[in-house]
C-alpha cells in the first residue's frame, strides 16, 4: 500500500515541464544603418526553474547579430513581444535567422526571416 502513496506524492513533487520557446511573430525597421526588432515569444513559462531567457537575431551561417536578453519569467503573459534595436547586419544578408531560448532546453526551433 505504500507503494502507491510515494508515487502519487512524487508526481506531484515534480515541476510542470514546458516546451522549447516558440517564435510566432518578427517584425522589423531599419534606421539609418542598424535595425531595430519586435519579436514575439510563446512559451510556457514555469516561473524561475523554466521561463524564455532570451532570443537571438543570427545571419544564415549562424553569427549572431544580437541578442535580447530576457531578465524574469512571463508566467502570466503569453505570448509576449520585446524588442531589440541597435542591430547591425551586413548589407549582403536579406534573410536572418531568428531564434528563441529557454532556461532548460535551450535553443528553439529557428525561424527564417526576410528583411523588409
Amino acid at each position: 500500500m505504500r507503494l502507491p502513496i510515494i508515487l502519487v506524492a512524487s508526481l506531484f513533487a515534480m515541476p510542470a515541464l514546458a516546451d522549447s520557446p516558440v517564435v510566432e511573430v518578427v517584425t522589423a525597421t531599419k534606421s539609418g544603418g542598424t535595425w531595430s526588432f519586435n519579436v514575439t515569444v510563446r512559451h510556457g513559462d514555469a516561473g524561475w526553474d523554466h521561463y524564455a531567457d532570451g532570443w537571438e537575431i543570427a545571419a544564415p551561417d549562424g553569427t549572431q547579430l544580437g541578442y535580447r536578453k530576457l531578465l524574469h519569467p512571463h508566467d502570466n503573459e503569453q505570448p509576449f513581444t520585446r524588442s531589440l534595436s541597435g542591430v547591425e547586419i551586413p548589407q549582403d544578408i536579406g534573410t536572418v535567422i531568428v531564434r528563441a531560448h529557454d532556461s532548460v532546453h535551450e535553443w528553439g526551433e529557428p525561424v527564417a526571416f526576410k528583411l523588409p
